[in-house]
């Protein structure tokens, strides 16, 4: 499923009920906010391997919002421990080699129209072992106190 990974590892799913009135209350604190995605870019991996991904735009609100939820899992920073700080993505896909990396960027960018949409709540993902390791969302928690989510 498309998302934006704001904590990094993922809780397990046991956990969610209890954790879901915890990250309530930092998320009554920021009202739904809009994004837009409208530029490709890309991170390298190891030996020419890349992820393709959209940038949210302005990222400022998700930066907020993420290190308001490491304030109630200070374990789960994976994704702002890089020397950047939290870069929000949202992924697209992965590629191999720089000529294929550009070759796709510059197709998808050029075919992309931008998409915005409101922020409205945060989702508790989980996912089985391979072969389903499909994600499913096992909570919602709204921004801006919206009510208690499910």
């Amino acid at each position: 499923m498309p998302h934006i990974t704001l904590l990094y590892p993922f809780r397990p799913r046991e956990e969610f009920d209890a954790l879901a009135s915890r990250l309530g209350l930092v998320c009554a604190e920021l009202e739904p906010f809009e994004i837009r995605l409208a530029e490709f870019r890309h991170f390298e991996h190891r030996a020419g391997n890349y992820t393709l991904w959209l940038v949210p735009e302005p990222r400022g609100r998700l930066v907020e919002l993420e290190a308001k939820l490491e304030t109630v899992v200070p374990d789960c920073t994976d994704t702002s421990r890089h020397p950047e700080g939290f870069t929000p993505h949202l992924s697209v896909g992965q590629v191999r080699g720089r000529e294929m990396l550009e070759e796709l960027e510059r197709k998808l960018q050029s075919d992309w129209r931008p998409l915005s949409f409101v922020v409205r709540e945060i989702s508790m993902i989980w996912r089985n072992p391979p072969p389903d390791d499909v994600f499913r969302i096992g909570r919602t928690v709204p921004l801006g106190g919206g009510g208690a989510g499910r």
